[in-house]
């Protein structure tokens, strides 16, 4: 099993560039599925789980040209199965994506039950009433452990859907079943999310008639077809994140490159409440936390634009380290305290009540053997090994793998006393 080997690194200094974001490329490379036509999405990361989508795109029947770093080429000019690969689907949650795409194109999909996270329960009813709503029929095979949704004879027809939770996977599934729907749909309650407004413009490029992706009502008026378009993907704003605590828990200063101020708003907000200083410039965002006495804020996860449940677990990290007594709520998922055990063993000393955590901080943390429970948590224990005493060993890291690019070749480069063992 790989593991990374983290030591005391100082301060860190300097310069990195923001990959694309994951969170966005994902149902972007889903919704190439919905065309015959080339489609060219840009600013892709190299990721474990890009992979993946990668064969389930091939599996469906898609061409795939990624011979250029960061550029995936996809055209799909036949639908040669209608059922998920059950390995992928197992292998990443994010396989889902492929269910709204393939029943606006094909009217049907066979999909068995995701895997992914273990962070929590993350059912797919809210994807399924959606579909249902369109006038899908949905049979869910519990011996096979397998849905089938299939249009009806006459396809897919708009509605109005009202999402109990403003789910970023079943807004962005209606979403893109919805665009080749007759009529039209509204979406309310709708996540709001920068990754949906990314897959909308993708498909307005495309052809679709999509309105107010980024608000809680959604509209859309289904096309007849769509075509291929050129797309670049955002910036990853939880990538964005980590690395300004990563100069904040260092006491250290990094310019962060190809990142969008607006997208992570409510982490710019409590890292000031904590006293690091923040300049927005023209070349992205500068966090500087030298010579700063730093001091406890409390943090409650909310969907956007609310504080991200994806950054909660790297910020709990810095939070033991700061003056003063803290306070996470987690509201989004119900198991995202997962990493407080190994923060522990560092000698963080957290306490679980209920859904929030109580976090003392000024903790002096030492090196210990941790695991990457999940993709955020292992950030966040590379974050606390940046400043414990001793080396800190974590395993799992295939978790990191999932979701950051370069991982160790970007801390490297700050100054960070980092590396990777593959046995």
């Amino acid at each position: 099993m790989a593991r990374i080997l983290v030591n005391n690194s100082g301060p860190l200094h300097g310069e990195v560039e923001i990959s694309g974001a994951k969170n966005s490329v994902l149902p972007l490379l889903a919704a190439t599925l919905m065309t015959e036509d080339i489609c060219e999405i840009e600013d892709v990361p190299d990721l474990a789980d890009v992979s993946v989508m990668k064969k389930m795109l091939r599996k469906y029947g898609a061409e795939i040209d990624d011979s250029v770093h960061g550029i995936i080429r996809t055209r799909t000019p036949e639908i040669v199965t209608f059922e998920g690969d059950r390995d992928l689907v197992t292998e990443m949650r994010a396989s889902l994506f492929t269910m709204g795409p393939m029943l606006a194109r094909c009217g049907r999909i066979v999909m068995p039950m995701p895997g992914g996270c273990t962070i929590g329960k993350r059912p797919i009813d809210l994807h399924l009433k959606g579909f249902r709503a369109l006038g899908a029929k949905v049979t869910e095979d519990a011996e096979k452990g397998t849905v089938t949704v299939e249009a009806g004879p006459e396809g897919l027809s708009g509605d109005a859907i009202y999402l109990d939770f403003p789910s970023v996977g079943a807004t962005e599934n209606i979403l893109m079943a919805a665009v080749l729907a007759k009529g039209t749909t509204i979406i309310e309650n709708a996540a709001k999310e920068p990754e949906i407004i990314d897959l909308a413009n993708l498909l307005n490029k495309m052809g679709a008639r999509i309105k107010s992706a980024g608000t809680d009502m959604i509209r859309i008026e289904g096309v007849e077809s769509l075509s291929g378009c050129i797309h670049q993907a955002i910036p990853d704003r939880i990538e964005t994140g980590t690395f300004m605590l990563a100069a904040a828990i260092t006491r250290g200063d990094v310019l962060i490159k190809n990142a969008l101020p607006g997208h992570v708003r409510p982490i710019i907000a409590k890292l000031k409440e904590c006293n690091v200083d923040i300049d927005i410039a023209p070349e992205g965002i500068y966090v500087d936390a030298r010579d700063k006495e730093l001091v406890a804020t409390d943090i409650k996860t909310l969907p956007f634009p609310g504080f991200p449940t994806d950054i909660q677990s790297p910020f709990m990290a810095f939070l033991t380290t700061v003056k003063g007594q803290s306070v996470v709520r987690e509201t989004v998922f119900e198991n995202r305290f997962m990493h407080v055990v190994e923060l522990n063993r560092m000698g963080a000393d957290i306490q679980i009540e209920n859904r929030e955590a109580i976090v003392p901080g000024g903790r002096k943390l030492h090196g210990a053997k941790v695991r990457a429970t999940d993709l955020r948590a292992g950030a966040a224990m590379v974050l606390a090994g940046l400043v414990a005493s001793g080396t800190t060993e974590i395993s799992e890291i295939y978790h990191i793998e999932r979701g950051y690019e370069d991982f160790v070749g970007k801390f490297k480069a700050l100054g960070a006393d980092i590396m990777k063992i593959d046995d």
